[in-house]
């Protein structure tokens, strides 16, 4: 997929990316596609580190760079409560993203315990997973918007089919957690909800959906990094 070409709007854009996972060499490169201009703000899906090969840069850029920001995704979810509990039968990903943060890893998964589950731009509403429909935002379950197994399995049996076809929010939602079509293309219902993650660890795409124009602007993956990473256990 073609780099789009670097230009300004003249006006504060939100920069919204999806699932990183480790990819600083991507994130870069879409930087560098999207080109963000003084007053523009990035925010991040969540799901920053896990199967990539440099989860450190990529959480170093959104605690340090002040224009950067996400939203807790399944992932750092994941880590606080494995931290927690010290489960030794923590997932391939995890063990792998520990041994990378090595004698940080505490101090990492601090920093991701604190990031909001939603973040509200003017244009825009940004989770990691999913909304519920018919819910006030208020009382959205934490399961549901992390994406994790149990809210999608609420979605799955009050519904009956995609939430993302019935979604009633207040603003236009952003979110990520699934490669919808696995076809490298982001998922959009009716300029409503814009799905971002499409696959750039698994040797996809990153993607950016850039506000307020809603301008979708992807790069490709240099390669399948999750088969690279899986083979270091």
């Amino acid at each position: 997929m073609a780099r789009a070409a670097r230009y300004s709007t003249g006006m504060p854009r939100q920069i919204i990316i999806g699932d990183i996972h480790g990819c600083e060499h991507e994130l870069c490169e879409l930087l560098d596609a999207v080109s963000p201009v003084e007053g523009d703000e990035i925010i991040a899906v969540g799901d920053l580190v896990n199967r990539g090969p440099r989860p450190e840069a990529v959480l170093r850029f959104f605690r340090d760079e002040p224009a950067a920001r996400s939203v807790m995704g399944n992932v750092e979810h994941g880590h606080t409560g494995w931290r927690l509990t010290d489960d030794t039968k923590a997932k391939p990903a995890y063990i792998l993203t520990r041994r990378a943060l090595a004698e940080r890893y505490d101090e990492w998964v601090d920093f991701m315990a604190a990031l909001p589950l939603v973040i509200e731009t003017p244009d825009a509403l940004v989770v990691h997973g999913a909304w519920e429909p018919g819910v006030e935002r208020a009382d959205q379950r934490m399961a549901v918007l992390l994406g994790l197994a149990d809210g999608e399995t609420h979605l799955q049996g009050r519904l009956g089919e995609p939430w993302y076809d019935l979604y009633d929010g207040p603003k236009p939602l952003v979110v990520g957690h699934h490669d919808y079509d696995k076809m490298r293309t982001p998922l959009i219902r009716d300029g409503r909800v814009y799905g971002i993650d499409t696959g750039c660890v698994y040797g996809g795409c990153l993607t950016a959906l850039v506000l307020p124009d809603f301008r979708i602007v992807s790069v490709d993956a240099r390669e399948d990094y999750w088969r690279a990473q899986r083979a270091l256990l």
